[in-house]
């Protein structure tokens, strides 16, 4: 069956018995958050950010959007204090069914909900909204189809005018042979946060590349089992391609942001207090117990904020 990347994927990942809704993502692939503890505690430090920027409302949100294994909103409600816990109302949106064991305060919802004051976090969420992808030709840039069971691929028909729109816009192609991912779907899911933030921010912490530097061949990729594979829309295997941030940071100003800020996630966590600093090598002579402690805390911490690794990710922030 030849279908476009976009309706492909959505089956693939989405559809009944996709992958999404049968699998969970840390057998498949490893993220800031089950990489570390201390991404948690760079989340509870935002929250009081955001609590002290919106003067200790009596509800503050807390919003996962792409919860997953619902284990970021576990661990933030049990690294913060309780004068921010117990103001906490914490929410995990996902497809997939809620985690068995998951604390009963936690909301799980499949969409984004309306009135968020406080913070709205989606890690790892915009890659993997389907999208098509296209190839230039002598005559222009043609859609991609592919073969659903074998991952084979065609060109098809040109894109329509709203793709060609976007791309030129966002992703010019220049050069017969190179490809783009048309981001526009991740816009959209993006305003779509934004509007139903009413104060505060909201956060995509992501795979990303800028509009003058994007990939030729593009980035669509297929995981497995912890390994890189290739991305066959059948349902065995994650799709994912890398997201166009600066494309989703205009949709969040027309959606409402008052301010916008675009950094690394090394810039980010930095900023929040994770260093990866070693502990002083005093600690192993009189507790060596907390210096390996504080020792594997650091080499947490820096896995977080290598440039070359997770530190390479694009945060885009967004305020209402």
């Amino acid at each position: 069956m030849w279908l476009t990347w976009r309706v492909a994927t959505e089956r693939a990942l989405y559809g009944e018995a996709g992958f999404y809704l049968r699998e969970r993502p840390s057998g498949h692939f490893r993220t800031s958050v089950n990489a570390s503890a201390a991404f948690a505690d760079a989340m509870v430090a935002l929250l009081e950010e955001v609590d002290a920027e919106l003067g200790g409302p009596d509800v503050l949100d807390f919003v996962d959007i792409g919860a997953g294994e619902g284990l970021l909103v576990t661990q933030v409600l049990a690294a913060a204090e309780p004068t921010l816990r117990d103001r906490l109302r914490v929410t995990a949106v996902d497809l997939s069914p809620r985690p068995e064991g998951l604390p009963e305060r936690i909301a799980w919802r499949v969409n984004v909900p309306a009135g968020i004051t406080g913070l709205a976090i989606a890690n790892e969420w915009l890659d993997n909204v389907p999208l098509d992808v296209v190839e230039q030709t002598a005559d222009g840039p043609r859609l991609i189809m592919v073969n659903a069971h074998t991952g084979e691929e065609r060109l098809g028909g040109p894109p329509r005018p709203a793709d060609r729109a976007w791309l030129d816009r966002w992703w010019p192609l220049s050069r017969v042979g190179s490809r783009a991912e048309i981001g526009w779907p991740r816009d959209e899911a993006w305003a779509s946060v934004l509007v139903r933030l009413t104060r505060g921010r909201a956060i995509a912490v992501d795979y990303a590349h800028p509009v003058d530097n994007r990939p030729p061949c593009g980035t669509l990729t297929g995981y497995r089992d912890g390994a890189v594979v290739a991305p066959v829309p059948d349902g065995t295997c994650d799709i994912t391609a890398h997201v166009a941030l600066d494309a989703c940071a205009e949709a969040g100003r027309r959606a409402g942001a008052i301010s916008t800020t675009l950094s690394t996630q090394r810039d980010a966590l930095r900023g929040l207090g994770i260093a990866g600093a070693r502990p002083p090598i005093d600690l192993a002579r009189t507790d060596p117990r907390a210096y390996l402690r504080a020792l594997a805390r650091a080499s947490e911490e820096g896995e977080l904020i290598d440039p070359a690794g997770f530190g390479g990710f694009g945060w885009l922030t967004q305020r209402r």
